[in-house]
């Protein structure tokens, strides 16, 4: 009976000591989940022979609320389609939709957004808008040729950008079987994006 007395006095500090998970942080640990999936699927990853034998799950960043920011999104005007290059040497048609314009650490930073024109013909990626965007952490901590975010059209003048959701191109992990776009140089950012997935070069040797 003593024993079951100090279990019950226990249970409050435990229950205590739980730190709880705020919506944002259970929607970031989601998209963790889904991607190790992903890559795990026989049938959807990207990897091929022993990379995908060895693979256990993506290292990750720890979530950073300070990479969750509302950003002032400007939807562009009379852009035009363009050839944008990839990996590979082949281009792929992209068009500038919009520009996400933010503070981090007290610094202003703008970043444009894209659509994929081939996407875009499917029902399903009508709203998707594509950020791909260089930062300090690429060729240590993460891929040399920078990293992606998929986001949605908005419906008003702000954006969440959610850089713990940011995550690598497939030809990080398999540069023979795809090309990815590369990162224009107005979405280059002079500062660490310490979120989202963290990279291993173990793949391309």
């Amino acid at each position: 009976m003593k024993k079951y007395i100090i279990l019950f006095l226990l249970l409050p500090l435990w229950a205590f000591s739980q730190k709880a998970l705020s919506k944002e942080e259970k929607e970031v640990r989601k998209f963790q989940k889904e991607l190790n999936a992903e890559y795990l699927n026989p049938k959807e990853t990207p990897l091929r022979g022993d990379n995908f034998k060895n693979f256990k799950g993506h290292p990750f960043f720890p979530f950073d609320p300070k990479y969750r920011i509302n950003a002032k999104f400007i939807k562009s005007k009379d852009t035009q389609p363009f050839d944008l290059p990839t990996s590979s040497g082949k281009t792929k048609a992209y068009q500038e939709y919009g520009k996400a314009t933010f503070t981090l650490d007290g610094k202003l930073y703008t970043l444009t957004l894209y659509q994929s024109l081939d996407l875009i013909k499917q029902k399903k990626y009508k709203n998707y808008l594509f950020l791909p965007f260089r930062d300090a952490t690429n060729e240590k901590e993460t891929y040399g040729g920078g990293k992606y975010m998929d986001l949605r059209i908005p419906e008003g003048n702000t954006i969440v950008l959610d850089f713990n959701q940011s995550y690598q191109p497939y030809c990080a992990y398999n540069a023979y079987d795809y090309n990815c776009p590369v990162v224009p140089e107005e979405n280059k950012l002079p500062v660490e994006i310490r979120a989202g997935v963290m990279y291993q070069d173990i793949y391309h040797h």
